[in-house]
């Protein structure tokens, strides 16, 4: 261990980890990063094929992101969002007006995404409230879900390992059981869903309307769940329920917006236009924290009123519609638009498809490769026929995570499930050399073990 890794854990506590794997496997220090690749202080190189939990958009250090962040630091760092503005926030929601799902037009900043959420519930919440439903106060949200960790936003998610500890502190929210496309429990495939299973929605929906504010949804993917894709018509139909039964629809865009599922937004696919929607991640190209949490017109004039009414959104943060990743995010929509790195992306995502399924199809533990845009995701089980999952206590995919690591690899999954969720302007020779390395890792690894 050198003496950076040393220092670290003297004093750093690491997110989503058990400190004590780190025994084994000290943190990398990263010394400096370029378009695909990280550099650790000893100049090995690794292939960050994960985008850095999904959020580095346009490469490393994009020299164009990195000039608008420098033009603006001689400008302003930062400034109370209360009551005061400057051009780069309103320059971005104007920008992000033009390409947001229809009906969408008022923007609330925070500075990160289970923030964003946070609003969206308290929104949701007050909206209601205040136009005469006050007993519309409960939240649904799908199994496997996930949407952030504060308390609100843990509470809405169905993930064990992130929220079973914490369940005496969180909301009462109504749970449906999501769309496992993988194991269809109505035995259909793919190609034969009717998504059914929305039925399960629609009936709890029914039965709960009347105390529901809203409906909060991962759009087309459930990522923390193992990059679970589920089709276009679920998502048409819940928006369908929801203006049925009187309930908010709250569209969790921060893992698929800005073009990771093919789309601008995932919504896209379906046509839909959210209630609510909350984005982050990419929108700064994975630069600085900032999230928002867009709504309509008919949900910001429910709180437009005399103060003394007190019918305001009471909610801030400090970095609210901070000026430097403001002016990244303006970098990023530039470069979106004006180099098409939607059309570009869409052939290396069929690029990308293609020669992982030509190496896995027919893997005896690659049970799935499922995918939507760059995103593909190989679920590995312990029997393929039967889709019986490897014992959970053998860490199967962490053990894997170890080994590609050693080869200059960064995969980082979810359990069992080994995904690739690359920035937006990987080359197909970029792809070509990262396919190579993760067949050389799966095909070595003991399995058998």
């Amino acid at each position: 261990m050198d003496p950076l890794q040393e220092r670290d854990l003297r004093h750093i506590w690491h997110p989503c980890s058990q400190m004590k794997d780190y025994e084994e496997l000290p943190p990398i220090v990263v010394d400096h990063a370029r378009g695909l690749y990280l550099y650790d202080t000893n100049g090995k190189e690794y292939i960050d094929i994960i985008s850095s939990w999904w959020c580095n958009l346009l490469g490393h250090c994009n020299p164009e992101i990195n000039e608008a962040i420098k033009a603006q630091l001689d400008k302003l760092e930062h400034v109370i969002f209360a009551n005061f503005s400057h051009e780069p926030a309103i320059e971005l929601c104007e920008r992000l007006a033009a390409i947001v799902p229809p009906g969408l037009s008022k923007f609330n900043f925070a500075d990160n995404g289970s923030s964003s959420v946070e609003s969206a519930l308290k929104m949701s919440f007050q909206y209601h409230y205040q136009t005469g439903k006050p007993e519309k106060k409960r939240f649904m949200a799908l199994s496997e879900a996930y949407h952030g960790e504060t308390l609100g936003a843990l509470s809405t998610g169905g993930t064990d390992i992130f929220s079973k500890i914490y369940k005496p502190l969180l909301l009462d929210v109504l749970r449906v059981e999501g769309p496992d496309c993988y194991r269809c429990s109505y035995g259909k495939t793919r190609e034969s869903c009717g998504t059914q299973c929305f039925e399960k929605a629609e009936a709890l929906m029914e039965k709960h309307a009347g105390e529901t504010a809203a409906f909060i949804v991962e759009p087309l993917v459930q990522c923390a769940a193992g990059m679970r894709i589920y089709p276009a018509e679920y998502l048409q139909k819940l928006r369908a329920a929801c203006d049925r039964y009187g309930i908010h629809l709250i569209v969790d865009e921060i893992a698929t917006g800005f073009g990771r599922t093919g789309k601008l937004f995932a919504c896209d696919h379906a046509g839909i236009s959210p209630d609510i929607m909350c984005i982050s991640k990419s929108l700064t190209g994975g630069y600085l924290p900032m999230a928002i949490t867009v709504t309509t017109e008919k949900i910001y004039n429910a709180f437009y009123a005399d103060y003394a009414q007190g019918r305001a959104f009471m909610h801030s943060h400090t970095y609210s519609g901070n000026p430097l990743a403001a002016s990244a995010a303006i970098a990023v929509l530039k470069i979106l638009e004006r180099d098409r790195v939607l059309d570009r992306a869409a052939e290396t995502a069929v690029y990308l498809h293609g020669e992982l399924a030509k190496v896995f199809a027919d893997h005896p533990h690659v049970g799935e490769i499922r995918h939507i845009g760059l995103i593909n995701a190989l679920e590995l089980v312990k029997d393929r026929d039967t889709k019986e999952a490897f014992d959970g206590a053998q860490r199967t995919g962490y053990q894997i995570y170890k080994a590609a690591l050693k080869e200059g690899l960064l995969l980082r999954p979810l359990e069992d499930v080994l995904y690739f969720n690359p920035p937006m302007t990987i080359t197909k020779s970029e792809i070509d050399r990262s396919v190579t390395l993760f067949k050389n890792i799966i095909l070595a690894f003991p399995f058998s073990a």
